[in-house]
């Protein structure tokens, strides 16, 4: 029985083998991988600072480092595209605006828009995009600056999808955009916005199943260390959102 915010058996074993450090991998084989994504998810859920993690994790700065160069070589990345499956029916899209620790700041020989930090309503922030198929789970997310538009992600988030329907609310209401869509064989699912001279008609029963997208991105945001941005590289970041994304695939 894992111990609280650590790993299940089920979690542990579709994600052991692609991990560095493996046996066969060249270099050092790790003996403590599943301790120290044990550490990772421990960080990642409670939110606490590096600097707190619990000894039982080895110390605090080295788990720091091997995370660090995990996420430079793309390591959550490569995870999170390797065990998505989506389901092809459906495609919602949606966004989120994460707000950024004072400690985010300050990241040396790099700008605020390199580090995908901006200036939205709340102060500086970073907005995750998401897609999700029709069963809630992650198919593509990416970052920006907090005060981006919603749709200015959207054309990566359903480039090469095969979805039948791309479903997202009347902030992706975009010529270009519903072109894209219907351009790859998809119908759009996206209520028209009020100053439209000539509204578009959409499935209004589609579009309730819209709120599986907001669900994922509640549970998402039950881990702490997305809910609020700590890290000062953007890298840093989408790895935690990478990792907590893929669990949640995974349940």
């Amino acid at each position: 029985m894992p111990r609280r915010h650590e790993l299940t058996d089920q979690h542990w074993n579709a994600i052991k083998d692609l991990l560095p450090g493996k046996e066969g991998d060249p270099g050092v084989t790790a003996k403590d991988n599943r301790l120290f994504v044990n550490a990772i998810f421990f960080v990642a859920k409670t939110g606490i600072p590096w600097r707190d993690l619990p000894e039982r994790f080895g110390h605090w700065h080295r788990v720091f480092q091997r995370y660090n160069r995990w996420c430079k070589k793309g390591v959550f990345t490569r995870i999170f595209d390797v065990l998505r499956d989506p389901d092809l029916e459906l495609l919602m899209l949606d966004s989120t605006v994460i707000r950024a620790h004072q400690h985010s700041a300050g990241q040396k020989h790099s700008t605020p828009e390199q580090e995908q930090l901006g200036r939205s309503r709340g102060g500086v922030s970073t907005k995750i995009h998401v897609a999700v198929d029709g069963l809630g789970k992650p198919t593509k997310i990416f970052l920006s600056p907090g005060q981006d538009h919603d749709v200015t992600k959207a054309p990566e988030l359903i480039r090469d999808s095969q979805a039948d329907k791309v479903i997202a609310d009347k902030a992706y209401d975009s010529d270009a955009l519903i072109a894209q869509i219907e351009t790859q064989g998809a119908t759009p699912v996206i209520p028209p916005r009020e100053n439209r001279t000539e509204p578009r008609n959409y499935d209004h029963e589609d579009y309730k199943k819209r709120n599986v997208v907001e669900r994922f991105i509640n549970v998402l945001k039950q881990c702490r260390r997305v809910a609020t941005r700590y890290e000062k590289t953007a890298r840093n970041f989408l790895g935690f959102v990478l990792f907590a994304s893929t669990l949640v695939g995974l349940n």
